[in-house]
């Protein structure tokens, strides 16, 4: 599955999917952005059953601005519409498909019960 585009008139619809979601918050002059698009266009061919988005900071501004995008790349990570991943910069392909690993497994009873407790 290839990476979607992602604009502010979907992403709540989108993030609020059930399983993996994955965006990358881009632009086309950012260097490290470049480098990191490969990589994760790759795990998207690999993992189809994970939605891997991409937002153009550029485009989106006002999305980026409102989710406190100061620093590109950076990539947010969804499950079932809960946000349990958000870092800057590039991650190298192993450090990715760590973190893929690690959101398959995650206990997402045990997130909404802590979720829960917390409000």
């Amino acid at each position: 599955m290839s990476t979607l585009k992602l604009t502010s008139d979907e992403f709540e619809k989108v993030i609020s999917k059930d399983g993996i979601v994955l965006v990358d918050f881009w632009a086309a002059w950012c260097g490290p952005c470049r480098m990191f698009g490969p990589i994760f266009e790759k795990a998207s061919e690999e993992y189809p059953e994970i939605v891997f988005a991409k937002v153009d900071t550029e485009e989106e501004q006002q999305l980026s601005g409102s989710l406190g995008i100061s620093s590109i790349p950076t990539l947010m990570a969804f499950r079932d519409g809960i946000l349990l991943f958000n870092q800057a910069g590039a991650l190298p392909a192993s450090s990715l498909e760590q973190l893929i690993k690690a959101l398959q497994e995650v206990n997402m009873e045990e997130v909404r019960t802590k979720i829960e407790a917390e409000k």
